[in-house]
């Protein structure tokens, strides 16, 4: 894999940059990687290595700062050496660069509007560039926060229409991310696989689990002590994607199904904005159906 296509052409760098690598497992590659950027007065500003036994893949995240007067186009090519030469797959970018983000929401509106005020206050490294739903309910956050709204309903009869259209809508406005923030609706299994590792979900993680409704009302009749919330990659499996972030918080005989849906919706909120900025940032690799994540 080459460089990022984002970063083109001999223009000057800029301070702040990403640098993702991946590849087999073997003696070596963090020492190239090191030697190459100290020979050019590249500091490295956080650095994240990890080797899996599973996989016997090695993960590097790199946070650097580059001298302005390097040329990229230079460094770029002389940096290929090295990855041809211990076979990276690798990727830079810019620290500042902000993917492009659709978000999904249903009625409930939780995680949409806390999504909504991370991103005002720049705290969650994506760019929205539109709500999307299959209620009207999110159009007053979409006008409150200057964002487009698109309705795109859906019934049994037309969800390959909309889907389309879903489709037609990531295509248009050049979306690098879609977030399911309490999107009540199951994505088709073509729409997963074109999505895939690009669309993060966000569910209840009661435990233990309880699929269906009232999941809080079933954990409070099996008197449940702890429930949580679980992000994910989507995938044909509902449910059942890569990790990426989780959190669980301890309850007792007191906790009444009301209190239980009201810590969960705060916990949900936390854990979708914590994998949606982790992904931003370039920190979640892909190993099996597992993920590494440099937070």
């Amino acid at each position: 894999m080459g460089a990022s296509a984002l970063i083109q052409g001999s223009r000057s760098l800029s301070t702040d940059y990403i640098l993702r690598v991946q590849a087999d497992d073997s003696v070596g590659i963090v020492a190239a990687i090191t030697t190459f950027l100290a020979k050019r007065a590249v500091n490295i500003d956080e650095s994240h290595d990890f080797a899996d036994p599973e996989t016997k893949r090695f993960f590097v995240w790199l946070r650097m700062s580059i001298p302005e007067e390097q040329n990229l186009t230079a460094f770029e090519a002389a940096f290929s050496g090295i990855a041809d030469a211990h076979g990276l797959e690798w990727n830079l970018r810019r620290a500042d660069e902000k993917p492009r983000t659709l978000v999904m929401a249903s009625k409930p509106d939780h995680c949409l509007n806390d999504l909504l005020f991370r991103h005002r206050s720049g705290r969650l490294g994506v760019d929205i560039v539109g709500i999307v739903s299959n209620h009207l309910d999110a159009k007053w956050y979409a006008d409150r926060h200057d964002l487009p709204f698109h309705h795109i309903p859906v019934t049994k009869d037309t969800k390959p229409q909309a889907e389309a259209a879903l489709e037609e809508l990531i295509g248009s406005s050049d979306c690098k991310l879609v977030v399911l923030a309490r999107y009540m609706q199951v994505l088709s299994d073509t729409m997963s696989a074109k999505l895939s590792g690009r669309c993060i979900n966000i569910h209840h993680s009661a435990l233990p689990s309880f699929k269906g409704g009232r999941p809080y009302h079933q954990a409070y009749a099996r008197g449940v002590k702890l429930i949580g919330a679980t992000a994910h990659y989507v995938t044909a499996d509902l449910d059942e994607g890569p990790i990426i972030a989780q959190e669980t918080s301890p309850v007792d005989h007191r906790a009444t199904p009301e209190k239980m849906i009201e810590m969960g919706r705060d916990i949900e909120a936390r854990v979708l904005a914590r994998a949606v900025r982790a992904h931003a940032e370039g920190r979640v690799f892909l190993s099996g159906s597992r993920t590494i994540v440099f937070d």
